[in-house]
């Protein structure tokens, strides 16, 4: 299964949680695990709380380490401006495998499935998603 999600980079986090869970409720999968996976290097799929405080924090904390605006070895190759958001998704990466109980998602209380695009420009992001049993 796969859907896609139309992005605005700049450390944009878009909670995917629903999506996820749907993939798995239309699996029928009791016992297993879920695969998330973005088909991108400079995007990745974490788990974080979603709320409005921890992602700004999450995005002040991102860019005083990686900033944004800093010039990369990267620029010269292709000429565009992404070399902090491919380091960005380096570290957080493009995958994450969570356990399905009883037909459903064993996530923690405040854990939400979150997309994050790094990139410099609005971008479509494919997101696959593979119920394993």
């Amino acid at each position: 299964m796969k859907f896609a999600i139309e992005t605005q980079g700049h450390s944009q986090v878009i909670n995917i949680t629903e999506r996820v869970k749907e993939c798995v409720e239309n699996s029928q999968v009791q016992s297993g695990a879920v695969l998330v996976f973005v088909a991108s290097s400079t995007a990745a799929i974490t788990i974080l709380e979603y709320e409005s405080g921890i992602i700004k924090d999450l995005k002040e904390v991102l860019e005083k380490v990686i900033p944004e605006n800093q010039e990369y070895h990267h620029h010269q190759k292709w000429g565009d401006k992404n070399g902090a958001a491919h380091l960005k998704a380096a570290i957080f990466k493009p995958d994450l495998l969570i356990p399905i109980e009883n037909g459903k998602l064993r996530l923690g209380t405040w854990q939400q499935i979150v997309l994050i695009d790094f990139d410099e420009k609005p971008r479509q992001r494919e997101v696959i998603v593979q119920v394993l049993s």
